[in-house]
Order: structure tokens, then C-alpha cells, then sequence
């Protein structure tokens, strides 16, 4: 299972919790449940060559740090002292990190020295460390990597492996030979597995509502618009049964029919019970088709190690989630699943399984806190140096 930490991004000052098979975050309206899902997809993209420019979207580096003091105190928490900045301490650093029982990654981002260079304002990668075992110790350090400059653990010894690593690339883009560095590939490979599904498209001009061609399909495209293919490969080699007994569930009476035209198209037809003929996917209701999307997505024939759902209650009528919540957890037996969600209907349905690790966010003076989380319920984890 993955343990998973931040610091200094956007309403997170620090954080960090360990996950079980099935996770369910929730809280009020402003509690920090995006940027939690947004700070773990901005660490996945540093395994694809992406976390530089997806900083960028979202306004550049110094628009994701935290904008409150560097920390706060505990008179400031109990409301004895005001909430005041004073000089900084420390150099100011964007970190992200996960481990797992076996190995461990953490990625340090900073402002570039100051240069005559036009991308001034650029996110540098300052360190980044691999270590063996659920948590990094120096001694557990496997790869290391500090500016320029990446080593690798060789017995007692370090080797060094590069020298002018770029600043903007993270190491698993400039590192590839599995008899140098295999933990890189590795870790590279676990992180490119992770899904994450946040937007499927059900308006009426939505790819899933058209034929497409049809190819194999065993994972869903995370815009949906290869449902047609995805719902078709469950049949032939995934979950086929799962997969009508999902539809039944959530619609007595019905089942799916993939239709193949004579150009290699495939559409979709709903047939429903008391209807003379099937209903074509441009004629479901955004409801619908978005359960059948996260069927084709939770039914997966390839599962990750890790999967990520942000609001999948939307547009769903809230009949319908206690029959989603049924396949989540069905997910959670083959990959570990989080569920980003503030529907009361879907959070208590996924409760009520045992191994359900729920995990509530608050909001106190502007920063994310994970509620009644004391000292001994945060798992073990320390940060590598911020690099310089």
C-alpha cells in the first residue's frame, strides 16, 4: 500500500497519511480535497515528463506554494497569538512523496538561481531521492539526486552516474539503464500505471456518444471516448459477467450491446426494460452514460496499482450510488482506489466496508489538516535536505 506526503503546496502546509485498499477523502467545501488530488496527480507527472509544464497551468511555482506564514505556531492554532509572518528560516520548496513497503521516491522544487536566462521563473528540480523500505533514512538512500548531479548506492560506496542532469527534467526522463539504476525504472513504471478519472464527457457532443473506431481496449481512455471498445474488451477477455451484473444493478432489467459496424465502428445500445428498441448512446441521459463510463473505467481487465476517482458522483442520480460504491470496492480488491468525494450517500455506502480507511480534511487558519490525525496516527516519514 502507498503512503503519500506534501508540503507547501497551495492550502497544505504539511501532510502526510497512509492509505489502505480502499480511501475515501472527504470534507466541507474548501477543506483542501482538490489540491490533495491535484498534488498527487502534479507527483505523478514527474514519471511523464510533465511536472514543469503542469506547474505551469496552474500558474507557475510560486502560485502553488502556501501563502500563509513558513509555519504556525502553536499560539497562532490556539488563537493566543495572531497569524504573522517573519523572516524565513529555510529556502522555500514544493515537496512531494509516496512510498510503498518496498521503495520510496520524493521530489524537492524550487526558483532557479538567478541567471541571465529568460526562463527566470522556471521550477527547478533541486533533489530527488529513491530509498528502500516505507520511509527514507540516509542509510536506506538508493539513488540520490542533487541539482546536476545523480549517484547510486553501489554496496557501501556511492558511484556517480551523471553529472549535468537537467534542472527541468526529473530523473526518470535522463535516467534509463536498468543495470545502472533498476529502481529508477521501477518506481518510473509503478507511478506511469496510476489512472486518474476527473472529467469524463456525457454532453451531448461527447466522443462516448459516437461510433469510434473500435480497437482493443483494456483501459479506458480517461476522457471516455473509447467506451464502446473498453465495454467490448471486458466482454472478450476481462469481467464480462461483472459487467452485466453492474448494469443490472444499477438498471434492473437492462444490459449493453456493443454494436460492430461494417467500417470497424463500435456503438453503444442500451437495452432497457418496457422499451421496443435500444436506446442509442446519443440518446442516454448524462447520468447514465457516466455510470457506464465508470463501469467500463472500474471493470478494467489491466488493473493499476493505483487508482484515483475525483467526484465521481457527478451528475449521477443519487439512486445510482449505492450500485458505484458496489464497484469501487469490487475495484479495491485487484488496486488500491481513492475517492475524492463530498456525496453523503457514496461516502456511507463505502464506509460501511471494513476496510474502507476514511480519511477527513479540515480547514484551520487557511491550511489542510487531516481531522483528529494526532502525532502517532501520521504514518513514519521524513523529508531528504531540500537540495540547494
Amino acid at each position: 500500500m502507498i503512503s503519500f506526503a506534501v508540503d507547501n503546496y497551495r492550502s497544505i502546509l504539511h501532510l502526510s497519511t497512509a492509505l489502505g485498499p480502499l480511501n475515501v477523502i472527504t470534507g466541507p467545501n474548501g477543506s483542501g480535497k482538490s489540491n490533495l488530488y491535484r498534488a498527487l496527480r502534479l507527483l505523478a507527472e514527474t514519471a511523464q515528463a510533465g511536472v514543469i509544464n503542469a506547474i505551469a497551468r496552474e500558474g507557475g511555482l510560486q502560485s502553488t506554494y502556501w501563502a500563509g506564514p513558513e509555519d504556525l505556531s502553536r499560539g497562532m492554532r490556539s488563537g493566543r497569538v495572531p497569524v504573522q509572518g517573519g523572516p524565513r528560516q529555510e529556502v522555500v520548496r514544493l515537496r512531494l512523496g509516496f512510498s510503498t513497503e518496498t521503495l520510496g521516491y520524493a521530489i524537492s522544487l524550487g526558483l532557479p538561481s538567478p541567471s541571465s536566462s529568460a526562463f527566470a521563473l522556471d521550477p527547478e528540480i533541486k533533489r530527488e531521492c529513491i530509498w528502500a523500505g516505507p520511509f527514507y533514512r540516509p542509510a536506506g538512500v538508493l539513488v540520490d539526486r542533487e541539482g546536476p548531479c545523480l549517484k547510486v548506492r553501489a554496496g557501501r560506496e556511492w558511484r556517480v552516474v551523471a553529472q549535468h542532469l537537467s534542472g527541468f527534467d526529473s530523473l526518470f526522463d535522463q535516467v534509463g539503464d536498468p543495470t545502472q539504476v533498476p529502481e529508477v525504472l521501477d518506481l518510473r513504471d509503478t507511478i506511469r500505471g496510476w489512472r486518474f478519472y476527473d472529467h469524463f464527457r456525457t454532453d451531448r457532443d461527447a466522443p462516448a456518444r459516437q461510433p469510434q473506431l473500435g480497437t482493443r481496449t483494456p483501459v479506458l481512455h480517461h476522457d471516455g471516448h473509447d467506451l464502446a471498445a473498453a465495454l467490448q474488451t471486458i466482454r472478450e477477455i476481462g469481467n464480462g459477467l461483472g459487467l452485466d451484473e453492474a448494469i443490472s444493478d444499477a438498471f434492473p432489467g437492462a444490459h449493453l450491446v456493443v454494436e460492430r459496424h461494417d467500417d470497424g465502428r463500435f456503438s453503444l445500445h442500451f437495452h432497457q426494460e418496457g422499451l421496443l428498441r435500444p436506446l442509442s448512446a446519443q440518446e442516454l441521459s448524462d447520468g447514465t452514460l457516466r455510470y457506464i463510463l465508470w463501469v467500463a473505467a472500474l471493470l478494467t481487465p489491466r488493473p493499476p496499482s493505483l487508482m484515483v476517482l475525483n467526484e465521481p458522483e457527478t451528475s449521477l442520480h443519487p439512486d445510482l450510488l449505492p450500485a458505484l460504491a458496489r464497484l469501487i470496492i469490487k475495484a479495491s480488491e485487484q488496486a488500491q482506489v481513492w475517492v475524492v468525494t463530498h456525496a453523503s450517500r457514496l461516502i456511507a455506502a463505502l464506509e460501511a466496508h471494513p476496510d474502507c480507511h476514511s480519511i477527513v480534511l479540515q480547514k484551520a487558519l487557511g491550511a489542510t489538516a487531516i481531522a483528529d490525525q494526532g502525532l502517532l496516527d501520521a504514518p513514519a516519514w521524513y523529508w531528504p535536505d531540500k537540495g540547494r
